[in-house]
This record gives C-alpha cells, structure tokens and sequence, in this order.
C-alpha cells in the first residue's frame, strides 16, 4: 500500500550529552502530516558535519500516532542520512514491531523529498501479522 501528503516539521536545538564538539548537534522533531497519513510525530535526531562543505550526517528516531489507510495507531520510523559533498542519501524505515492498534503489524519505508520548501513524504507499507502472531489450528503454540 501507498500513502502520500505533505508535512510541516519544527526542529528544536536540545542539549548535547556531551558538551564541547561544535560539528554535532542534537534536535527535537515535531511534525504534523496531512494527506493519506494524517497525525503527529515527535523524535530526536543526532547530526555530526564535517570540514568539508556539504558533507554531514544523521540519525533519528521518531514516533508517528495518528490515522493511517482508515487505521488508528502509532508507529516508529529510524532515519539515517547522510550528505556526500552536497548529494544526499536518506534511508527512512519503519522500524520492525513498532505498530500499536489498529497499524499492529506495519512494515515498510518512507520517502522523503523538498520540492519548493515544502516537505512530501511517500510511505509504502503493508500491515503484516501483529507481533505474536495468532495460533493456527493445530498450533502447540
């Protein structure tokens, strides 16, 4: 399945853990997305530059709770980024066991792209078996 919208995302400076390193940096991650996935995420992510202009990094990790395909639930995506002299490389993945509610199950990948300041997202995903599983006939268990 496919789900597509658009998305306004604020960043929060955060603390690092560790002071004293300018080239990394720590944000809060609230967004709200419209379109097939309609709700609110929040995350943190982790982000490193370098020396050498348009070359950087990031992780993250965000929770997605709202209204997905008819479905109410939540569900974890893990971002990692990365910029190689000004050509970026993103993997966003929902994480595996994530899903609660209705998006139990829920596996797949999402994409991202800016076009004129504004953020897209394209998820393609499938609601697999809820975690544990349920026993089939004949099952020990």
């Amino acid at each position: 399945m496919r789900a597509q919208g658009i998305f306004e995302v604020t960043l929060t400076p955060l603390p690092l853990a560790v002071a004293g390193d300018s080239s990394r940096g720590r944000l809060g991650i609230d967004k709200v997305f419209h379109g097939d996935l309609d709700g609110t995420s929040q995350g943190e992510m982790l982000s490193v530059g370098t020396g050498v202009s348009g070359s950087a990094g990031y992780v993250a990790i965000e929770r997605v709770t709202g209204m997905l395909g008819g479905r109410a639930g939540s569900f974890a995506l893990q971002h990692s980024g990365t910029m190689n002299r000004g050509a970026p490389q993103l993997a966003v993945t929902v994480v595996p066991d994530s899903g609660t509610g209705e998006l139990s199950g829920i596996v797949g990948s999402m994409t991202i792209t800016i076009t004129g300041g504004k953020h897209f997202y394209d998820l393609d995903y499938a609601l697999g078996e809820p975690p544990g599983g349920i026993a089939k006939s004949g099952d020990s268990g």
